[in-house]
């Protein structure tokens, strides 16, 4: 009782424990994040997008999603990073503790705010809703097709409706048209999923649409996130101050007291550095070195022994250029280079992606149009215009006839239509595949002419260069008037579709000499077919007649007169005593030609043999002339910055522009109808015209390195395709900016840019190592000595067809075919002629030739900016015991009995300098008549079934020595 009595005491001598308020975003909060995190993510910095100094800014978001999740703290990015202790990233000015616990206690509570509930004054608008009708809806109700009269594409056109009446009704979602095809699984309609390469609605998009109808739809404008006159929030100044983000400065060329060694102003660079470390150039080639190894940094192919004599016999000063002069104007010089910038382009005849690896038809053209424009020196600044925005340089849509210069405007738009596309299958062409294809262009783009790796930005802001995620949407959105996700085209070509004069990713817009040759070829092609065929009918046609004509005399006279009619006269036609003549003798006077083919073997023969004959017509018949081009198509689809790079996850709208990075911050990407009248965005041109400026950062930089890369096997920037923070610094920084800017004062020239290169003492040292230079310099970074390099895939290839006379020099037109082996070898398949060289080979990324594979030839996946260099036993194998190879040494050694002769004195010299580019000395030539002895009497022993002489299968044996030499495949 006492206890009783005491209890109400007790209460008022102990405070009771009260509850604490759940902590609020405007005063328990928000400074918090001001002070600890508001130098990168708040007062106008916003690193991976994310505002934490306003409470819109939190709602938003950041490039990875959402970051707090009221409620649920386990899936709140803000609490898990400070939990971890990963951000700041700095490690600077810390939260503590009771900052981290309150801030996770206000996620937990329901992250509430002043005005109640984190979302509670948060409406669902256009800007959500826009981007699941895209996704889902406007294939079928938007710019190219309005089903049922009904565009889903604005608020207003939802508002507007079609032919059934509006699609929504103001705060009525249940009465709303749009709500009630959804829910009843009638729109998207299941049976057009897969032809449109769509999926249904999801149930929490459908909950986002009824809220959005509920709340009356409200519209809210937001532009497009674009660059303009004030600072970039996601970019500083000081990001901006490496060095590849500045324009090439003009260094001045350094003055070397005794510079003999210095033929021009890059031997003054590059001995600058050397001598500063102790060392020098080493002594020059030999001028037999010095041919082999420019023609084949040219042409790719062997010298001739003309071009040999040729620089030999000059003696006069500035042979050396004369000589090079030479090589940079055979046609070969094209094709060599034109190789390099196919790599960068991911070039391929075929689709790739799917098992099916279709065959792109005209993708040649492109690549035809590479070798014309190396060969004709075509500066790089057009070049690159014309490739990024060829379509939108002139109006070939409306010019009366096409011009060579507009159908190669066209073609060189193949350049982004290079990338691995399997969206031509159906079920494979959702938003997901088309997405890749943009990535890969983007990545192509990105390595071949920026030198940056732009990739990491598709998810999230780069992790080591200053290229925000929303840079990267820019930059889908500059390609959204030719590639556009939600209005997409298919890569196959469609028969019939001529009259927009386009039909999948080809146009018709060629020349009429184009189309004339073609129509001749065809024609040709017919007739050859039509010939074939009636020599077939015809003797069908006779040997039927003779059986026929052997039956009716085995029957009675008094009916061959009646029978004979009947065979003439149809079936339809005939009189009833015919039908019965017909019942009667008809199958018995009448052949079949399955019958007839198993009692003549000749006529068995000759059908078999039209067939083939008409088959590899049809298979000779080029394709009707089309070109594969990428070209805008006016009123792209809004482009919104997908989340962690997945396109179900919207983020806000982002408007065409360039890497902020890489331009001053202040100034705005602006892009115009390239001629009155035109539909087109003019993006991409507005991009070429960016990336051909005099002061871009890194379009020449990037060139040239490139190009010294493959004289020298070793960039200035050795990683060619990272002039960022996380490549390598360039080993002549000076040099490089020098070599930019002199690239660009000749006209953006390459042609001049080789001359120069190769004119100087680096190029033309020898390759031999002196061991302190070495011990000074191991890498060879400083160039102390000549690289020597390993034939790339195609040299090796061609070069043995051209010592073996077999190399068909046709140039351009469809790739030559390969075949696959029952051994699961890929070969190339020869002409009357020979085989062409490797750059006219079907590129098919399924079956690539094995000797090109073998020797590192890379899969296009997407492009390849710097081949592999390896040396493995395959190789030597290959060339060893490979049935093509063993044949072209056979004919390599009748090409030296045909030209000179059976003496094996004679011939020894002249198989030298066919494969090697220079004579014997006393010692091989000495051995070599040895080798040729003892093989001429082992192959006399052992005779084979072939009936070769055994001289020429001995020479044939020492011609496959010579080929498999480390001097043959080894550029010195």
């Amino acid at each position: 009782m006492r206890a009783y009595f005491l209890f109400p005491v007790l209460l008022t001598l102990v405070p009771l424990a009260i509850p604490a308020a759940p902590p609020v975003f405007e005063q328990d909060i928000l400074p918090v994040l001001q002070s600890r995190c508001g130098r990168c993510h708040a007062g106008g910095n916003r690193k991976g997008q994310l505002d934490l100094g306003t409470l819109s800014g939190i709602r938003r978001g950041s490039e990875s999603g959402p970051v707090v999740v009221p409620g649920q703290v386990d899936k709140s990015l803000l609490v898990s990073v400070l939990r971890k202790g990963t951000m700041p990233a700095d490690k600077k000015n810390r939260p503590t503790k009771a900052e981290i616990t309150r801030i996770t206690e206000w996620v937990r509570t329901g992250a509430r705010t002043r005005r109640g509930d984190f979302s509670s004054d948060l409406a669902v608008t256009q800007n959500d809703v826009l981007p699941v009708l895209f996704l889902r809806c406007v294939v079928c109700h938007g710019l190219r097709e309005q089903k049922g009269g009904l565009d889903l594409r604005t608020r207003a056109s939802i508002l507007k409706g079609g032919k059934s009446g509006p699609a929504i009704v103001l705060g009525q979602p249940a009465a709303s048209l749009l709500v009630k095809r959804i829910h009843a699984v009638e729109m998207p309609p299941p049976r057009l999923l897969v032809d449109f390469g769509i999926r249904p609605v999801d149930p929490s998009e459908l909950e986002m649409i009824r809220k959005w109808i509920a709340a009356g739809a409200p519209e809210v404008s937001v532009s497009p996130d674009v660059a303009s006159q004030n600072p970039d929030p996601l970019i500083s100044d000081e990001d901006r101050k490496f060095w590849a983000f500045q324009p090439p400065r003009h260094p001045e060329v350094p003055r070397l007291p005794g510079a003999a060694r210095v033929s021009n102003p890059i031997d003054a660079f590059l001995l600058e550095k050397l001598r500063a470390r102790g060392l020098d150039y080493g002594p020059r080639a030999d001028r037999l070195t010095l041919v082999r190894r420019v023609a084949f940094d040219l042409t790719g192919l062997p010298p001739t022994w003309k071009d040999v004599e040729t620089f030999l016999s000059d003696q006069q000063p500035g042979s050396d250029t004369r000589m090079i002069d030479r090589f940079l104007a055979s046609r070969h010089y094209g094709e060599r280079w034109g190789r390099y910038w196919l790599d960068l382009a991911g070039y391929a005849d075929s689709e790739g992606k799917r098992s099916a690896d279709p065959i792109r038809p005209h993708a040649w053209r492109y690549r035809d149009y590479v070798i014309r424009a190396f060969n004709s020196d075509k500066p790089y600044d057009r070049f690159l215009l014309e490739q990024i925005a060829g379509d939108e340089l002139a109006d070939y849509e409306s010019a009366e006839t096409i011009t060579p210069e507009l159908m190669d405007n066209l073609i060189a738009t193949g350049f982004l239509r290079m990338a691995p596309d399997g969206t031509g299958s159906d079920i494979v062409n959702t938003v997901a595949e088309r997405f890749e294809v943009i990535i890969d262009e983007i990545n192509v783009l990105g390595s071949a002419v920026l030198g940056l790796t732009l990739n990491c930005a598709q998810c999230h802001s780069h992790k080591y260069d200053p290229i925000p995620q929303r840079d990267y949407y820019r930059l889908v959105a500059v390609f959204q008037g030719a590639y556009d996700v939600y209005d997409w085209l298919k890569p196959s070509f469609v028969p019939g579709q001529t009259k927009s004069k386009a039909a999948g990713r080809v146009l018709e817009h060629v020349t009429s000499n184009e189309i004339a040759r073609w129509k001749l070829s065809r024609a040709a092609i017919d007739r050859q077919i039509t010939e074939a065929e009636k020599h077939l009918a015809d003797q069908q046609a006779t040997l039927q007649q003779a059986h026929t004509q052997a039956q009716l005399e085995r029957l009675p006279e008094v009916l061959r007169d009646d029978l004979k009619k009947m065979l003439k006269t149809p079936d339809k036609k005939r009189t009833p005593v015919q039908k019965y003549l017909a019942r009667k003798f008809e199958k018995q006077l009448t052949i079949k030609v399955s019958a007839l083919k198993k009692r003549n073997s000749r006529f068995a023969a000759l059908v078999q043999q039209t067939t083939k004959t008409v088959k590899d017509l049809k298979a000779q018949a080029a394709a009707e002339p089309r070109i594969r081009a990428l070209w805008d198509r006016g009123n792209p689809s809004p482009t919104w910055l997908f989340r962690r790079g997945q396109f179900d996850k919207p983020g806000h709208l982002v408007g065409p522009g360039v890497p902020g990075v890489l331009t001053d911050g202040r100034t705005p990407f602006i892009a115009e109808p390239p001629w009155p009248g035109s539909k087109k965005t003019g993006r991409r041109l507005a991009l070429a015209r960016w990336l051909t400026h005099p002061d871009h950062p890194l379009t020449a930089r990037v060139l040239v390195n490139r190009t010294w890369y493959h004289h020298f096997g070793r960039g200035i920037v050795e990683t060619l395709s990272n002039f960022g923070n996380a490549g390598v610094l360039p080993s002549h920084p000076e040099l490089l900016d020098w070599l930019a800017h002199r690239f660009i004062d000749d006209g953006w020239s390459l042609k001049k840019l080789h001359r120069l290169i190769m004119s100087s003492a680096a190029y033309q040292q020898v390759s031999a190592i002196r061991h302190e230079a070495e011990r000074r310099d191991p890498e060879n970074r400083l160039l102390w000595r000549m690289p020597l390099k390993r034939m790339e895939a195609e040299v090796v290839r061609d070069s043995i067809l051209a010592v073996s006379g077999r190399l068909d020099q046709t140039p351009f037109g469809p790739p030559d075919p390969v075949s696959v082996r029952d051994d699961g070898l890929v070969t190339s398949r020869p002409g009357a002629r020979g085989w062409r060289r490797s750059l006219y080979v079907q590129h098919r990324r399924k079956h690539m030739p094995t000797i090109l594979e073998t020797f590192d030839l890379p899969q296009m996946i997407p492009n390849c900016v710097q081949r592999p260099d390896s040396t493995v036993a395959s190789q030597a194998l290959h060339l060893m015991n490979d049935s093509m190879i063993r044949g072209l040494s056979t004919s390599f050694a009748e090409r030296v009995i045909g030209e000179v002769g059976n003496q094996p004195y004679q011939q020894i010299e002249h198989a030298y300098q066919l494969a090697l580019s220079r004579q014997p000395t006393d010692e091989e030539r000495t051995l070599g008549q040895a080798a040729l002895a003892d093989l001429t009497t082992h192959w006399k022993a052992h005779p084979g079934d072939d009936k070769t002489p055994a001289a020429t299968r001995a020479l044939a044996t020492y011609c496959h020595t010579l080929i498999n030499s480390a001097a043959f495949l080894f550029i010195d």
